[in-house]
């Protein structure tokens, strides 16, 4: 599918790296992808949900309670999870200086990086530790000493804290839905993920915060720009996995291709090969 040289929609998402919904709604952004192709433009800004792990003590998640909330988030939305306690709960912060990293220094591996870090954490991983960081880095074609090195620079530190004021400056539209968002020192912010979305033509902008299903998205940019084409189905699930060159998730495939959970495994069970997570795995094409 080609892509138009400038994106008719501009969508910021508020995200982290170690959100389990915004991990359980990638299913969600890789279809927009797909349906709407480039007319769809995305910047990534990070929540930073927590600089330390005292700070998830404080608020009392541990490492029991936050996998048994993953299990029950597999069971819901489809995700892989590896639903066994980690060691301690781990900071995101360090991930989130990762990704801006990134996008600074290396545009074109940003959501490669972002989404790597989600799979290992997901996988089992501890999203602080360094070697986590560093194996994202390698999995997304980036050097891990360099990554190291600028996540460590004063202009990722100010590209951090400006994701984070804007995260936790909801618009108006935003504040509506009050449930959908979330308590900090300051007031409320958004949740993971929440998207902004902007019309470029006349900087219409539309705030969607929180976890959704994907109808609200669908009706949100079918009447925002009802003039766009979009695109069919996929014809298969290699169609897919190509199209994303990266593993993927059954329930991603499922929705792109806007077919069962069930129908999805069992098609990708004949051409690609799985990596076991949790109650499910990601998927490659066999070679």
């Amino acid at each position: 599918m080609a892509d138009t040289s400038e994106p008719d929609v501009c969508i910021t998402e508020f995200t982290d790296p170690g959100c389990p919904f915004a991990y359980s709604a990638e299913p969600f952004r890789r279809r927009l992808n797909w349906l709407y192709g480039g007319h769809l433009g995305w910047r990534t800004a990070m929540v930073g949900l927590a600089a330390t792990t005292e700070e998830y003590l404080e608020k009392g998640y541990t490492a029991e309670t936050m996998a048994k909330s993953g299990r029950q988030l597999a069971e819901r939305y489809g995700m892989p999870i590896d639903a066994r306690p980690k060691p301690y709960v781990a900071a995101t912060v360090p991930a989130c200086r990762a990704v801006i990293a990134a996008r600074l220094h290396a545009p074109e591996c940003e959501r490669l990086v972002l989404r790597r870090l989600r799979v290992r954490h997901f996988s089992g991983e501890l999203l602080d530790a360094p070697a986590t960081i560093a194996a994202a880095a390698r999995d997304a074609g980036v050097d891990p000493d360099d990554l190291a090195r600028w996540a460590q620079g004063d202009d990722v530190t100010a590209a951090l804290e400006a994701d984070m004021a804007r995260a936790r400056e909801p618009i108006p539209a935003a504040r509506v839905l009050d449930a959908k968002l979330a308590n900090w020192s300051g007031g409320r912010r958004y949740t993971c993920p929440s998207y902004e979305i902007v019309r470029q033509s006349d900087g219409v902008r539309i705030a969607v915060p929180g976890f959704q299903p994907f109808p609200v998205y669908d009706v949100i940019l079918a009447n925002l720009v009802p003039g766009l084409r979009r695109h069919e189905p996929p014809g298969s699930v290699e169609e897919v996995l190509e199209w994303t060159a990266t593993p993927l998730a059954t329930r991603e495939v499922a929705v792109v291709c806007d077919i069962s959970h069930e129908d999805a495994r069992e098609r990708l069970g004949r051409v690609a090969d799985e990596q076991h997570v949790g109650f499910d795995g990601f998927w490659s094409l066999a070679v």
